[in-house]
């Protein structure tokens, strides 16, 4: 494994830790308040960070090739940040 491959291990960990931490925070705030775009918020989250798990884990377990991955990350990522976008945009 040479440095760039553990130096993105890395970062996909913090993307994880940091996603997943920040989707359990919008659902319990979706919980507490009953406001649906909290709901949708965290589901926009959630999708980012199951990206990061999906793209990090064809890469180092798989064989799929970098530039493979970084697609599929960026797809994941375009469709949470518009769930994200749509949950800023849902009237209460």
């Amino acid at each position: 494994m040479n440095e760039t491959s553990v130096a993105i291990a890395v970062v996909k960990s913090v993307v994880l830790l940091l996603g997943g931490a920040i989707t359990v925070i919008a659902y319990r705030a979706y919980r507490r308040a009953g406001e649906p775009s909290l709901g949708v918020l965290g589901a926009g989250f959630a999708i980012i960070t199951l990206g990061a798990l999906v793209s990090g884990a064809a890469n180092q377990f798989f064989a799929v090739p970098l530039a493979t991955g970084v697609l599929v990350n960026s797809v994941f990522l375009a469709v949470g940040l518009a769930v994200i976008t749509y949950s800023l945009y849902m009237q209460g």
